[in-house]
């Protein structure tokens, strides 16, 4: 299994914090019951293998298509709107937004190739992913690509109720492919996409994505 960069600090100082917490449990509070042992072990492996399981970076190979958007991210998918968008285009735009459990893989990946056209950064609450207000309130970042046929579309990494650090790679005038790493958000988050009005959705509520791989919509 290869680990991301993003969690090479973590699973550093988890391991540290799992051993400390055994010996000291082993030596002092559970010295010699044999019971009480085994599960503090078990429970710590357990531990450790959910989050390594959590930076794993996966293999993928991206299907490159100008004309279509793939999905940024591992995840469900809980929002297909028409919506204002006030930021960046202050005006209305196809809304597709992706939920990312604990489970999934939190990479973030660019679903178009092009330019990057502008990023902000935004501090803010950490409401759980799929409330309605996460998208403008909790913190966040918003990308804006410029695809080879001119079309921009907006990509906002949302922090969850769990997610405290979001990662970004995009720079303002970075040319970027599609299916590349743009990021990584940990722990529970959400994903939103802004389309253009004229984009073909090709996912549905509640269908499974993958990252770098699932079509979004045709341009």
């Amino acid at each position: 299994m290869t680990i991301h960069k993003e969690g090479y600090q973590i699973l550093f100082w988890t391991v540290l914090i799992l051993l400390a917490i055994n010996i000291l449990s082993i030596s002092y509070l559970f010295n010699g019951n044999e019971t009480a042992i085994t599960l503090m072990l078990a429970v710590s492996l357990v531990l450790f293998l959910l989050i390594l399981q959590f930076f794993r970076k996966p293999r993928r190979v991206t299907p490159l298509n100008d004309q279509q958007v793939i999905s940024p991210c591992d995840g469900t998918v809980v929002v297909i709107e028409e919506v204002d968008e006030p930021e960046y285009f202050k005006g209305k735009r196809r809304q597709v937004s992706i939920f990312m459990s604990p489970l999934n893989v939190h990479i973030n990946f660019y679903p178009v190739t092009g330019t990057v056209e502008y990023v902000k950064y935004y501090p803010g609450k950490y409401l759980v992913a799929w409330h309605p207000k996460s998208s403008t309130e909790n913190e966040r970042t918003s990308v804006v690509l410029r695809a080879k046929n001119g079309a921009e579309i907006l990509l906002r990494q949302i922090a969850g109720a769990l997610a405290r650090r979001i990662v970004w790679y995009a720079k303002e005038g970075q040319s970027v492919q599609q299916g590349h790493e743009l990021g990584f958000i940990k722990f529970g988050s959400r994903v939103d996409l802004f389309l253009p009005l004229d984009a073909e959705i090709k996912v549905k509520m509640g269908d499974k994505t993958k990252g770098g791989v699932t079509v979004i919509a045709a341009l």
